[in-house]
């Protein structure tokens, strides 16, 4: 781990988190880890090529550290304090903007301190952006947290190309027009040159909410940014669907070591007929408790015979200080008590629940031991977890439920689809797939396979930068007459006050 060499950077990434964990051991030496996921290794390549920098908060509070170099990635730390994380992340982040985005399955809180202090965060990530980008150079914005950096930073820094990627859904016009600060989201959107959004949908209604709180012209998927005083500039606003590096999961799978931890799982289990599987965050958007309910419906009607079936639950710790969160997981654990109370034997057990995450190398083995994997997503703005199960099936077996609510649901056709709030109709489905004869799983999952391994995160993140590039050089290209407003004054009281 070295300090950079300069401070001037043509390709940055600007996420709430750094790509890297900092991890203290007992003698109080602190170190750093790369964190898994995807986007980490669909960028890396690029960071590598373009002398990049990556710019985030650590994850604790109160750290002050100085920039710095982790395998090859430039690391620009963003502090946040106590009062930052009580208010931008889990208040205004987490229990405003979440919850809306999610088709407000549980109630958003709208509270100005929140607010103000997510303004504050986001001019302080624009700022340490802008501070550290090359002349003309390409920045990267990610999520939901972080909506009014691209404004932030086209105001200070004209001369960059800027893109938003929003990982999570942007919900209709209906919805999102209850946020008070409605208006302020969009035009902090607005100064990117591409927006992307995991579905079709999801860009269609941003593009109606322009439609319904400016006067910029529309026309899919280009919209017009006129502001008195400045070229009227053209913003791409379209769908990117994430993936995931397919090809890694598979290898992993195909390790005999994995493998014979599949093995040993299924016996660890009593070796069941069939092992279905759920993999999520502990979040109420996930519809943990719809697939519970099914499950033990499934028991009670003697449709499965707990002998036969197991169902195998991981679920993650998330957002452990959030009140809705805390209750969820009572309501989650006491349903998985009753189901194992009233249906489990001395040799089987009904529901195997885990509140905890395993590393990448015990989750591909959880794939390979499990028959049928369950994503009942309520809403998802993809949901990586689908799509990891179907890379990981080398043996083109294997059944994968999945929610109509997910952006995963666009792509993998093959899978079979359902409401999950339509409980019969989830349960015939789990029924249908423990049922499935092995010629048709394998039609199924070879499609799905197909489809995965094309479509993975480089190919992701190479379109959504390629179209970047272009819209940089079509950026003041205009594509139909307009109307200005009469008066429109961007100060900073006005466009950013409620």
């Amino acid at each position: 781990m070295t300090s950079p060499t300069h401070a001037d950077y043509d390709f940055v990434v600007v996420s709430n988190r750094l790509p890297v964990d900092r991890v203290v051991d007992a003698a109080g030496t602190a170190s750093w880890s790369r964190s898994p996921g995807g986007l980490v290794t669909a960028l890396e390549p690029v960071m590598r090529s373009a002398d990049g920098a990556w710019v985030g908060w650590a994850g604790q509070p109160d750290l002050e550290i100085e920039p710095f170099e982790n395998e090859g990635i430039h690391i620009i730390p963003v502090p946040l304090s106590e009062y930052d994380i009580a208010n931008f992340y889990e208040g205004f982040s987490n229990d405003t903007l979440w919850p809306l985005y999610h088709d407000v399955i549980a109630v958003p809180g709208y509270h100005r301190d929140w607010w103000e202090n997510y303004v504050l965060v986001n001019q302080r990530f624009a700022d340490a952006t802008a501070g550290i980008a090359a002349q003309g150079a390409v920045v990267w914005v990610q999520d939901y947290q972080l909506q009014l950096v691209p404004r932030m930073l086209r105001e200070a820094r004209p001369d960059l190309t800027i893109g938003f990627f929003n990982h999570i859904p942007f919900p209709p016009y209906g919805i999102y027009s209850q946020l008070p600060w409605r208006t302020q989201i969009i035009e902090g959107l607005l100064g990117a040159d591409v927006i992307g959004f995991q579905r079709v949908a999801d860009a269609g209604n941003f593009s109606r909410a322009v439609r319904r709180l400016t006067n910029y012209a529309t026309k899919n998927p280009a919209i017009e940014v006129a502001v008195p005083g400045q070229p009227t500039r053209r913003v791409i606003a379209r769908s990117f669907p994430i993936s995931i590096d397919a090809a890694s999961f598979e290898e992993l799978a195909r390790e005999p070591r994995i493998q014979e931890r599949a093995r040993e799982i299924r016996e660890g289990l009593g070796n069941p007929k069939t092992v279905m599987l759920g993999v999520d965050r502990l979040d109420y958007t996930k519809g943990i408790g719809h697939r519970l309910k099914a499950f033990g419906e499934l028991l009670a009607e003697g449709r499965l015979n707990v002998e036969d079936v197991t169902m195998v639950q991981v679920a993650n710790p998330s957002r452990e200080r959030v009140a809705a969160y805390m209750q969820l997981r009572d309501e989650i654990e006491l349903t998985v008590g009753r189901i194992n109370g009233d249906f489990g034997t001395m040799s089987h057990q009904a529901v195997s629940y885990h509140h905890h995450g395993y590393p990448r190398d015990e989750m591909v083995a959880l794939y390979l031991a499990a028959d049928v994997l369950l994503v009942t997503a309520l809403r998802d703005g993809m949901n990586l977890v689908a799509k990891e199960y179907v890379a990981s099936r080398f043996d083109d077996d294997g059944v994968l439920v999945l929610s109509e609510f997910t952006g995963a649901s666009d792509e993998l056709k093959r899978a079979l689809l359902v409401n999950p709030h339509d409980i019969d109709g989830l349960k015939d489905a789990i029924v249908q797939a423990i049922q499935m004869p092995a010629k048709e799983r394998a039609t199924r999952m070879r499609s799905l396979r197909r489809r995965v391994l094309e479509n993975d995160v480089e190919r992701w993140s190479s379109n959504f930068l390629q179209t970047l590039e272009q819209a940089r050089k079509g950026r003041y290209d205009r594509i139909a007459p307009m109307a200005l407003p009469d008066e429109l004054e961007w100060t900073v009281d006005r466009r950013w006050s409620n």
